[in-house]
């Protein structure tokens, strides 16, 4: 159902030396890129949901959605451990630590980037 998500950045250099180590994790790399700078887009395959960061295109600052979050989808509770240690190791703050969540249904770490976007890595069991 999902293409992709978008999230906003002020600082595209930084939020891109961000996404590349993290997605690294995951075996994601820069699928499609604006001869500009402004967009990138990150997945393991082209007709896959992909996960993009983007100056906005009104010209306007950048800003998290209060209540809004990306789900990023791990094989494991290892995984997501994994990817939420390496977010926190990158200089994103935490929004909740990596671990089971509603009695053992799911595995959940949440972290704002270094935008204040927030994100969940996420697995269903732990």
């Amino acid at each position: 159902m999902l293409a992709y998500s978008t999230i906003g950045t002020n600082d595209m250099a930084r939020a891109r030396k961000f996404y590349d180590a993290l997605f690294a994790e995951l075996g994601a790399t820069p699928m499609f890129e604006m001869p500009t700078g402004s967009f990138v887009s990150y997945g393991v395959d082209p007709q896959k949901p992909m996960f993009a960061i983007a100056k906005p295109y009104d010209g306007n600052e950048a800003s998290p959605g209060n209540g809004a979050m990306v789900a990023i989808a791990a094989k494991d509770p290892a995984q997501v451990k994994s990817l939420y240690d390496k977010a926190i190791s990158l200089g994103a703050t935490c929004e909740g630590e990596a671990g089971p969540r509603m009695d053992g249904a799911m595995s959940c770490g949440y972290v704002r980037d270094l935008d204040g976007n927030k994100l969940n890595f996420f697995c269903m069991g732990s």
